[in-house]
């Protein structure tokens, strides 16, 4: 995992530049550092050493014939398979999944996409043709942003990076209002902050740069086409299903073994963290090793180490238990959200932060998660309920837009997303996967986990088992008023009906509690600062503050958006 960064155009400044990007984002890659440049380009990378751990493997790399160039941020899985195709074609110099990528798009050019099985953002130089190729992965796991300025295409794996080159910092209006009034992160292609774009997920752009440094426009294109894949899958018997979706499970999780470097997991009592663990302990070898870890706060009313204690028991894994103390939250607070340049998660986003860091001090740098299974098998309350929210166990809107002021309210743009397929589930899932809940949450773990240069792999994301997930009919998803019903049925053997049926619970930490409490004395000083800023009804946030300390306490989300916004501003 690691961290890339570039500059087309040509200005006497941009390897210095590329220097001090690179420094503002050493900790995607701490391990090594190094620049390349031409007439038109210049390019810089980050490394964290995972496969092939040699000098060779570093970046920029250069193709044996010199004509391409690569700076690669991810992890092909399949990379090995691919080689195989690859050798007769191409004279490989390291054991790198870098070098994999770089000849697959020499070899195929842009169809080698579809030969990837990973998580990748990457860009490619072709001196010959003068064009840069810049692609993101099917989920948009690994992350790309870019702009325009001063007549030069900038890009890098996060915002401050660009910030670091001299990007005007200025706020996108509208992401902020659509945030505060419908909890809502951005579209695809947006960020908080005006002129700073993302490569959506499933997406590519050529640039293409003649002698006279003028460039072609910017133009996105699709490359993987979930919605007609979805279309094309031909249904099964359950007993065919489940003997397909078990094999690639198996073969999924056994992919992202591959490392040169220890493995640990992020575990919880949940049904799809008992899930990896019983998969991990069935498809890992007995002469490969991984450590458990796993966050709890002290409250038995949150706490799941009881379910992840049972687990665990029938592993021969250690669990790394990490204390999540309020106490640490201010702190906190203001680290993350360094790291995060963006409004993101509550506290668990605060406590994996621990995790990470608990992990990255016993020397693992790859850690493997289980998200992914709600989106695919649709787990959430609100995929049955008839919610319009898109937040997990609430009863009430999680957003207060009564505390903007008319006109910044009046910003808001509702966001209208693609509905490709005839039914509104599925629809509802699609939404979830590119434009809610997946690309959040993976923007929230990637800066998290490489916060410590750590690598985060998603076993669960594997195309291959959201795809086949996806397609299965409601009734495969949702049945007697449970979620996910055809994977608890498939696993309910293995981990027991406590774990298997139990209902998806929202949050594991006090997070409620502890504003009210523990930490309302730090939250009325930061909420007294948001009420201050520019837009902000300042009477209409202390009558909701009140409110809230009063009892008035069926969720935090709009308090933590207020917080967040002093803490990224």
């Amino acid at each position: 995992m690691c961290g890339i960064a570039g500059i087309l155009g040509k200005d006497s400044n941009n390897s210095k530049i590329i220097c001090a990007m690179l420094d503002v984002q050493q900790h995607r890659g701490p391990d090594a550092k190094a620049l390349w440049d031409d007439a038109f380009i210049t390019l810089g990378h980050n490394r964290l050493r995972i496969i092939d751990l040699s000098e060779n493997a570093n970046q920029p790399m250069v193709s044996i014939c010199r004509r391409f160039t690569i700076v690669y941020n991810g992890e092909i899985y399949n990379y090995l398979e691919i080689k195989e195709q690859l050798k007769e074609h191409y004279n490989f110099k390291t054991n790198s999944d870098t070098e994999v990528v770089l000849a697959a798009y020499i070899q195929w050019g842009i169809a080698a996409l579809q030969q990837l099985n990973g998580m990748f953002s990457f860009a490619i130089w072709d001196c010959q043709d003068h064009k840069l190729i810049a692609v993101r992965d099917r989920f948009g796991v690994k992350p790309f942003y870019y702009t325009i300025f001063q007549n030069q295409l900038f890009f890098s794996s996060e915002i401050k990076t660009l910030f670091t080159a001299g990007v005007p910092k200025f706020k996108n209006q509208k992401v902020w209002a659509n945030y505060y009034v419908y909890g809502t992160y951005g579209m695809p292609n947006e960020t908080f902050w005006e002129n700073i774009h993302q490569l959506p997920a499933s997406h590519y752009f050529e640039v293409y740069f003649d002698e006279n440094l003028k460039y072609s426009n910017i133009k996105l294109q699709k490359w993987y086409d979930f919605a007609n894949r979805i279309k094309k899958i031909v249904p099964s018997t359950v007993a065919e299903l489940k003997l397909k979706y078990t094999a690639l499970l198996n073969d999924a999780i056994q992919l992202r073994f591959k490392a040169d470097v220890p493995l640990g997991m992020n575990v919880s009592g949940g049904l799809d963290s008992s899930t990896l663990i019983n998969l991990v302990h069935e498809n890992l070898s007995s002469q490969q090793s991984i450590e458990a870890f796993t966050f709890y706060s002290n409250n038995k009313e949150y706490d799941e180490l009881p379910w992840v204690e049972e687990v665990i028991k029938t592993t021969s894994y250690p669990l790394n238990k990490v204390l999540f103390d309020y106490k640490e939250i201010p702190k906190l607070i203001d680290a993350v959200s360094w790291f995060q340049d963006e409004p993101f998660g509550g506290f668990p986003t605060l406590a994996y932060s621990l995790l990470f860091a608990a992990a990255r001090k016993k020397g693992i740098k790859v850690i493997l998660d289980g998200q992914g299974m709600d989106e695919a098998w649709a787990g959430y309350d609100y995929y049955f309920n008839n919610s319009n929210h898109v937040i997990q166990g609430l009863n009430s809107s999680p957003v207060r837009p009564e505390v903007l002021i008319e006109s910044f309210r009046a910003l808001a743009i509702k966001e209208e997303y693609e509905r490709p397929f005839d039914n509104d589930l599925q629809n509802l899932q699609y939404r979830d996967l590119f434009y809610t809940k997946i690309p959040r949450a993976l923007r929230f773990n990637d800066r998290i986990s490489m916060m410590h240069s750590i690598e985060l792999r998603e076993p669960f994301l594997d195309y291959r088992l959201v795809e086949l997930a996806f397609a299965q009919s409601e009734t495969l998803k949702i049945q007697d008023g449970k979620s996910k019903w055809l994977l608890r049925d498939l696993v309910k053997k293995k981990l027991g009906d406590a774990i298997a049926l139990a209902p998806k619970r929202a949050l594991q930490i006090p997070q409620r509690e502890w504003i009210a409490n523990e930490l309302s004395s730090y939250f009325n000083e930061k909420i007294e600062l948001f009420a201050k800023l520019e837009n902000i009804d300042e009477d209409k946030v202390r009558e909701i503050w009140k409110d809230y300390l009063n009892g008035n306490q069926d969720n935090s989300f709009y308090l933590w958006q207020w917080i967040n916004s002093i803490s990224v501003l």
